[in-house]
């Protein structure tokens, strides 16, 4: 397979150990079950109107109970009401908030999957060896604000973009590429899925794939094309992106990988020494033939 080429071995090997380290991943059909539908149409750039091709929502069912009863998902969506949707709003971190994003950092830090990103990346090189000064190094690649609209205060940070989203100007949505937040969104009726997106009839995706391309409105937006992981965990995501975004000092780092049974292309941007944006773009599963 030609677009197999190019494949990044080293990093592929180490979101593999994440992956098979990844006990808090939410296992399809059981602890979640997703409802596909139909395929997603075409939508010009700047319009904010999308055939809807899936009258149900993506989230047919999630186990809540054992959402909350695991600590780092607890913690992770104590933090998706911290913002201000809209950037050019400035942030205030109260000292609640504050609180709640360093128990966040506490709790993935304590699993087996951030032990192993931190042990890669202190062999590399590239991070603090000691816990409480890779912790530093997290929040502000996480956490710390920064201006993302020319106007007004500071408006903006990582986790926000990645995982709870946000839009610009009220005109664009941006990031929100995390299954909990769009679940929770769904649930209260602010999301709205209409299909998956997939480049050919072979290429439907599977109600299992842990590994989606969808398209959806939020608050009246729409989003064309997100890409996001599904029933993974809060902290197997922060190691991937924290790992690529790491590794290199582009402004924009795509990288392809095999994890699993899906390519994937991981792109992060920075944002000074933050994260800006980050995501997987699945580019094929070898449950499927291509």
């Amino acid at each position: 397979m030609a677009r197999g080429q190019g494949i990044n071995q080293e990093l592929s090997d180490v979101l593999n150990e994440l992956w098979k380290l990844d006990v808090n991943r939410m296992k399809a059909g059981k602890d979640y079950k997703i409802n596909l539908q139909g395929k997603a149409g075409f939508v010009a750039e700047g319009s904010n109107s999308a055939r809807d091709s899936a009258r149900a929502p993506l989230f047919s069912y999630v186990d809540e109970k054992k959402l909350k009863s695991v600590d780092t998902y607890a913690h992770f969506i104590d933090l998706l009401d911290n913002y201000e949707m809209s950037t050019g709003v400035t942030e205030h971190v109260t000292k609640e908030e504050l609180q709640e994003n360093h128990l966040f950092l506490d709790a993935i830090l304590k699993t087996e999957v951030m032990k192993c990103a931190h042990r890669y990346l202190v062999r590399k090189g590239l991070a603090q060896s000691d816990p409480s000064k890779f912790k530093s190094q997290l929040y502000d690649i996480w956490f710390k604000l920064y201006r993302r609209d020319k106007n007004g205060g500071e408006d903006s940070c990582g986790f926000e973009h990645v995982f709870v989203g946000e839009t610009k100007q009220g005109k664009e949505i941006m990031g929100l590429h995390n299954w909990v937040q769009f679940y929770h969104q769904e649930k209260n009726n602010h999301v709205d899925y209409k299909g998956y997106k997939a480049r050919s009839n072979k290429d439907t995706p599977d109600e299992d794939d842990h590994v989606l391309n969808l398209q959806f409105s939020w608050n009246g937006l729409v989003k064309p094309v997100a890409s996001c992981f599904i029933g993974v965990s809060p902290e197997f995501e922060v190691a991937l992106f924290t790992i690529v975004f790491f590794l290199s000092n582009e402004h924009v780092t795509k990288v392809t990988v095999k994890v699993d049974e899906y390519l994937l292309e991981i792109v992060v941007y920075r944002f000074g020494r933050s994260i800006g944006t980050s995501y997987p773009k699945m580019i094929s599963s070898n449950n499927r033939d291509f």
